[in-house]
């Protein structure tokens, strides 16, 4: 049965997908996924999206910089940011805290998070977070500051169950990924039964973050051998969540695809 699909979120720009893109991409309207919410994460990447999305039917795009890409930010990327989203009206991300790295990196994480929150209400904007290791800091600093005004993701959301009621309240869409295709991950597998269907995304953050796949399904490698993540493998999260939900696979396409234009009209 034909099924549409929206990736909530992947980085088309990345090197690693340029030389298969336009292969990709058929591969992605084969397996039926019609959309996809494609993130910029730092400055290099932004004068990228716009091209991307007139090539390619369907790409919506998001701008932002990742807390990976904080310490490195031009004198003028607030600047560069809000010319972007000028330019290109979408939505701010992928933006956040990742407390994996050095803790000498967490307060300059903060006030490049704050300001983009702030840039995002400013226009009205949605948002989509990376947190990792951070969930505590994060809800304690946006309690203080304030939460985006509009809806926002949770990419690849790695939070406990205990947590989705809470950030539900406070204006959250989850987005689950390939990691919850790994029966190991419990941890993903209770999150995700725990978020109601009108909460819920699905997204492939490709290149990062593939699914599992049986060995009969092709994959891209990278030189070194590594397997890189394209958007079709998204029906292997869809799968993966309607077991764990308990409903047809259908239904939760057409959930999710709603979902997500609801938050990105």
């Amino acid at each position: 049965m034909t099924m549409n699909l929206f990736d909530a979120h992947c980085h088309l720009q990345d090197e690693r997908l340029t030389p298969y893109l336009d292969a990709a991409m058929e591969r992605a309207a084969k397996a039926g996924v019609t959309d996809l919410m494609c993130c910029g994460s730092r400055e290099k990447d932004w004068p990228l999206l716009p091209g991307l999305a007139q090539r390619f039917p369907g790409v919506q795009l998001s701008f932002g910089l990742h807390p990976w890409y904080a310490g490195s930010r031009s004198e003028g990327w607030l600047d560069a940011l809000k010319a972007c989203l000028e330019d290109t009206p979408s939505s701010v991300g992928e933006i956040g805290l990742d407390h994996a790295l050095d803790k000498t990196t967490f307060t300059d994480q903060e006030t490049v998070l704050l300001a983009q929150i702030h840039l995002a209400n400013e226009r009205h904007l949605p948002v989509t977070f990376h947190c990792r290791r951070a969930w505590g800091r994060l809800v304690e600093l946006l309690d203080e500051t304030g939460w985006p005004a509009r809806r926002f993701v949770l990419h690849s959301y790695s939070g406990s169950v205990d947590l989705v009621q809470p950030l539900i309240r406070r204006g959250a869409f989850f987005s689950f990924s390939g990691a919850i295709t790994f029966e190991q991950n419990r941890k993903g597998r209770d999150a995700v039964a725990a978020v109601p269907l009108d909460y819920l995304l699905i997204e492939t953050d490709a290149p990062d973050l593939p699914p599992f796949l049986p060995p009969s399904v092709g994959r891209l490698l990278d030189s070194a051998g590594k397997a890189i993540n394209e958007p079709a493998h998204l029906t292997a999260v869809l799968t993966a969540v309607a077991k764990i939900k308990g409903i047809p696979e259908l239904e939760l396409a057409k959930t999710t695809v709603s979902n997500a234009q609801s938050l990105w009209p």
